[in-house]
Formats: structure tokens, sequence, C-alpha cells
């Protein structure tokens, strides 16, 4: 093989690992998601259209966290911190959002639920995180979440010792939807 092939050989090699890693870098996001959905892993939650068939007599502590990121102007916090229910048992919940600022703000919700073992078995039917919230100044609003743990949580290896879990959420500050914006006056001087 001469020296000219040799070279080359070893550029494609090259452009082939750079492409590869790249690739992976691309996925490893939406894979890292999917695979938090699958598995609950991270405290990722699940989502069913209705409540559990079976309610158990053990009972559980949930805990309610809230949070916002640095920039979110909103005041944000739950309306219980904590309530106890039956596994199985469909619980409801309220955060408090208020937007103290003049101007309109959107915003959506991340959480997570801690032990990570839990995340899995926390399962929501309606939560104000599904859509984006959009408060008007000085508006102030209770936003439902209604949830139940899975009894399969009393079968699983590690999580059938969890007896408190933690449900928290993060608001974070996001551009408007089009509709909202398309309202706002373009001078505030008329």
């Amino acid at each position: 093989m001469s020296r000219l092939d040799a070279k080359s050989k070893t550029v494609l090699q090259t452009v082939g690992v750079v492409v590869f890693m790249g690739a992976m870098a691309w996925a490893s996001v939406p894979f890292y998601n999917w695979f938090c959905k699958v598995t609950g892993f991270g405290g990722t939650t699940n989502v069913a259209e209705s409540g559990s068939d079976v309610v158990l007599d053990r009972m559980i502590t949930v805990r309610f966290d809230a949070s916002k990121d640095r920039d979110m102007p909103w005041e944000f916090k739950p309306m219980v911190r904590e309530m106890e229910l039956k596994i199985g048992q469909t619980g409801l919940a309220f955060y408090e959002a208020y937007n103290p600022t003049d101007r309109v703000i959107a915003g959506t919700a991340s959480y997570n639920v801690v032990p990570y073992d839990a995340g899995g078995f926390f399962t929501k039917i309606d939560c104000f995180c599904f859509t984006e919230q959009v408060l008007q100044p000085g508006e102030r609003v209770q936003m439902p979440v209604t949830f139940y743990i899975d009894p399969e949580i009393v079968t699983d290896r590690d999580a059938k010792y969890i007896k408190h879990i933690t449900l928290s959420y993060t608001f974070h500050e996001t551009e408007l939807p089009q509709t909202e914006a398309r309202a706002l006056p373009t001078d505030l001087g008329q």
C-alpha cells in the first residue's frame, strides 16, 4: 500500500470517528429523555387517562416543592406542603402562581420526583405542567395536579420501602404564544 493511501485511510477514519461522535452527541438528549420516560429514571413520572383501579391500605406521604428559574419574575408555591394518601388513591394538589409585573408572562414547568426510584410509580392524570401557562399582569391562579401512586410500587425491589415522595416543579419563563404576542399593544403611548 502506498504512503498516500495510508494517509487517506487515516483521514477517512478520523472523519468517520468525528461524524460518529457528533451523531452520538446529537442523539444523546432524545435518547436520555426516552430512557427516563420508559424507566422512571431521574424522577420522570408516568401519565394516565384515569385513576388506579386498585387502592391499597398502605399510606404514603407526598410532599410538594416549588422553585423558579433565576430570571422568572412570578411568585410560585404549593398550596399544601404535603398530603398523606393510600397507594393507588387519586390525589389532588394545587400550586399557586402570581405575576407581580406589569407585563404578560408565559411560563412552563419542569418537574421531577425524588427519590428517583419512585418516579416510575408516580402517575399524573392531569397537570398544569402539561401546557404552557400565561399570566396577565397582577394575575394570580391556582393550578391543579391530579395524580396517584401506582400500587406496583409495593412489589418493586427498591421502591417498596419508600414512605415519602417529593414532587418538585420549577417554572421557567418562555416566549409568549403568537396569539398573546399579537394582542399586546405595539406602542404603549396610544
